[in-house]
Parts: C-alpha cells; structure tokens; sequence
C-alpha cells in the first residue's frame, strides 16, 4: 500500500493539473456512481488525508479515493488518452478538462459525498503527519491509549496518525533502534515522542525529492526495508521479516534482531563484519 508521502505526491499531482479547471469529462466505473454527472463543475482543489485523497468540487461535493494496495491516479495529456486507455478494464475513474484526463485504475475505494460531510469518510483518522495541523501530542495521547499495542502495529495504525506504512514504519523503529513488536506501553514518554518525530522529520523529508521512495523513483536511502537477509548496516547480522499485528490486518515488517531484539525471543551473538 502506498506510503503517505507517495499519497501526498498524488494528490499534488492531481491538483496541479485539475485546480480551478472546468470538467469536461467525468466517468465514475463505481456501482451506482456510474450514474454522476460533473461535467461543467470547477474542481476547486485535491487534497491529501493520511492515504486517502479529497477532490473537492465547487458544487458542494467531494470525490474521496483510497488507492489501497494496487490503485494509482495517473495525469495524461488529453491527446495522449487513447482508446486502449479508456477500454482498460482496471479503470475506475476518469476525469478530464480541456489539457488533461485524471486516471483511476485500480482504486481500493470510491465514495462521492457532500464536503462538509467528509468527517464521515476520514474523521476516524489521527492526526496527518504531512497535514498542516499536525499535532503530535494528539499522536501521542492515541498511542499512550493502547499500551498493550505492539509498536509497528500501534504506527500502523491510522487511527493513532495517519501516514505510516510499513516501508517506513520499519525504517522509524530501525532508526530509533526500538524493535517493532516492543509494547507501545513499555516507552517511556521521551522515547515515544522521539519515535513520532522521527516519523514526522522522516516523512516531510521525502517530500524535497521529485520522486517518491514508496515507488523507487531515486537511489534507494533506505536502511532495512525490503532487504531480508542483506547485512544490517550497523552490525552486519542479517535482515529479517515477520508478521506482526492480528488478522485481518497483520503486515509484514522488516527489523534486525541484533540491534533491537525481539521482546519474546533471546538476543542474538553479534556479528562483527571481517575485512
């Protein structure tokens, strides 16, 4: 699923080229919202929330998306928009002005709803670690509320802050040198806040680069994601990847059981690297 940075990408891709332009195409392949009809509206702005996007209309209405694991939105210049584009099946929007066609394929979800009633669709989520009104005290209240919550999981959890993936949720736990399965619980205060502003410093940081992490599009920085077996960079023991979280939504995430062993398991021999 894409990481809140790749989201945030998204949308500002969206809003450069849709913003204070009349529609004049709109297809919604979504159930009952095949029967909407935008055409002649301006979009006023898109806009990210923690992973779902907010495309906000000057009637009063808003388009909300999820790209959840396989979505993307796509920006084509509208001469380049064939009709292979149109008839691709994975197609679950389209909307257009006169220079471009935003593309949906794949969306995880597609709602249609008043704008002032999108509380309804993203006020379930904790504060937005890319958001202009970020608060970490609140992130840090939500996380403090379930002690017994194993760490990874609890910034995993979008409920707690939105954002977090598990590229970086691995990556935030590696830095801090706190394994993911520890109890939100067993960190003192000092140590979950560094833990929230390493996520936020981490995450705005990506937002400099004109690529994206979550997609590859630069030389890679990160330090253990997506690298099981490869030597951890500060003490050369392998890499490992494991399950954490419950059924339906257990993830996968990467961690070094030298640096920051497992709660439940017995620390491991370091490995010293040879020259």
């Amino acid at each position: 699923m894409p990481e809140g940075d790749a989201v945030w990408r998204t949308a500002a891709r969206l809003n450069e080229a849709l913003a204070g332009r009349p529609i004049t195409e709109w297809e919604l392949r979504w159930g009952e919202l095949g029967a909407s009809d935008k055409r002649g509206g301006t979009t006023i702005e898109v806009v990210p929330h923690g992973k779902h996007i907010l495309h906000r209309l000057d009637d009063g209405w808003t388009l909300h998306s999820h790209l959840r694991m396989e979505g993307r939105w796509s920006v084509v210049e509208r001469p380049k928009v064939t009709a292979r584009n149109r008839r691709d099946p994975w197609i679950r929007a389209l909307v257009g002005t006169a220079e471009s066609v935003a593309l949906g394929r794949q969306l995880g979800m597609l709602n249609l709803v008043r704008t002032d009633r999108e509380e309804a669709l993203v006020g379930h989520l904790g504060p937005d670690l890319l958001g202009s009104d970020w608060d970490a005290e609140e992130a840090l209240r939500r996380l403090r509320s379930h002690p017994d919550a194993e760490l990874g999981a609890a910034l995993l959890d979008q409920t707690n802050l939105a954002g977090i993936g598990t590229m970086w949720a691995a990556e935030i736990c590696f830095l801090e040198k706190v394994n993911p399965w520890t109890p939100t619980g067993a960190l003192d205060d000092a140590a979950l806040a560094r833990v929230v502003a390493r996520a936020h410093r981490l995450l705005n940081g990506t937002l400099k680069f004109k690529g994206s992490v979550s997609t590859g599009n630069w030389r890679d920085p990160l330090y253990i994601y997506g690298k099981p077996g490869r030597p951890c960079p500060r003490c050369a023991a392998p890499i490992r990847k494991a399950s954490i979280g419950k059924a339906p939504t257990q993830r996968e995430l990467y961690y070094c059981a030298v640096c920051a062993p497992r709660p439940d398991s017995e620390p491991e021999k370091t490995r010293i690297p040879t020259a």
